[in-house]
């Protein structure tokens, strides 16, 4: 099992190396989901999550957005899988684990992480919550 922290990590480049891990039959754990980053503009991005969010009803085209960081995280990986209906693309997304924080069973392993940039623009994932 590989435990990957996701802070300050960009979302496209964890969710590929996840997905090519996840295909060869390796089982990873993602921590930290809230300190993803997606990189570009904070209020162009913003807007677009919430024109996509608040289409209800017969207007909506398209699934629902995901409103907790985790779930983001995993929707973004399993963009990247193949066929995640059936077959190995299922298999392969069951294999995936993510955690907005570090659970107790997993606060003593070693966690490494996929790749760090110095961003110019950038916004965390956590951003893009809906706060209850």
């Amino acid at each position: 099992m590989k435990i990957i922290d996701g802070s300050k990590t960009p979302l496209g480049r964890l969710a590929s190396y996840v997905a090519k891990e996840t295909l060869k039959g390796e089982e990873i754990s993602i921590l930290n989901c809230d300190e993803v980053i997606i990189t570009g503009n904070l209020q162009a991005t913003k807007k677009d999550f919430n024109e996509r969010r608040d289409r209800v009803g017969s207007g909506q085209h398209g699934p629902k957005l995901s409103s907790t960081s985790e779930k983001m995280v995993k929707r973004a990986i399993r963009g990247m899988l193949p066929n995640f209906r059936g077959g190995r693309g299922r298999a392969a997304f069951k294999r995936i684990r993510c955690y907005s924080k570090i659970p107790k069973e997993l606060e003593n392993e070693k966690s490494f992480k996929v790749h760090q940039e110095k961003k110019v623009k950038y916004s965390e994932v956590k951003k893009f919550t809906k706060k209850i």
